[in-house]
C-alpha cells in the first residue's frame, strides 16, 4: 500500500495560486494551510476592476464566486497536490461587501474516492458573515 503524498505547505499553495495567470489577477493570500483541519484560509484585497459599479468599493458577485470556488479547491489539492476541476458550485450571499478585504476559509466536509465537498465561508475585515459557498470537486485522478 502506498503512503499518502505529503499535504502541500502555504508557500507551495501561492506558489500554483501565483502561476495561474487569472488567480493572480485576482491576488489570493494564502494566510492558513492546516493540513489537520482540511481547512484553508485566503485574503483578497479590492480591485477597482471587481466593483459593482464604479467607485462604489462594493464586490461584484463575480469575484466574489471565483474566489469561493479557488479556496474551496485548494482546500483539497492541498491534500491531493493536484488541481482538481469543479463539478458543481453554489454560493449565497448574506449581505454587501463594501470596502474590505474578503477572508475566505474553506473546509472539507468529504475527501472521497472521486468527489470531494468543502464549505466555504466568506468574512469581512470586521468578521461578519458575507458569503457562503459549497463545492464539488472531481477527485479522480487525471
Amino acid at each position: 500500500m502506498s503512503e499518502a503524498p505529503k499535504p502541500l505547505t502555504g508557500a507551495e499553495m501561492q506558489a500554483m495560486l501565483d502561476h495561474s495567470p487569472f488567480i493572480s489577477f485576482l491576488g489570493l493570500e494564502v494566510t492558513e494551510a492546516d493540513p489537520a483541519k482540511e481547512q484553508v484560509t485566503m485574503v483578497c484585497a479590492m480591485k477597482p476592476e471587481f466593483e459593482r459599479g464604479k467607485g462604489s468599493g462594493q464586490w461584484h458577485g463575480g469575484p466574489i464566486a471565483a474566489i469561493i470556488d479557488t479556496v474551496g479547491d485548494y482546500a483539497l489539492v492541498m491534500a491531493l497536490r493536484r488541481g482538481l476541476p469543479t463539478v458543481n458550485f453554489r454560493v449565497d450571499y448574506l449581505r454587501p461587501a463594501i470596502k474590505t478585504k474578503l477572508i475566505t476559509t474553506a473546509r472539507v466536509r468529504r475527501a472521497g474516492k472521486s468527489v470531494g465537498v468543502v464549505d466555504v465561508d466568506v468574512f469581512n475585515e470586521q468578521n461578519v458573515l458575507l458569503a457562503v459557498g459549497r463545492a464539488t470537486y472531481s477527485t479522480l485522478p487525471a
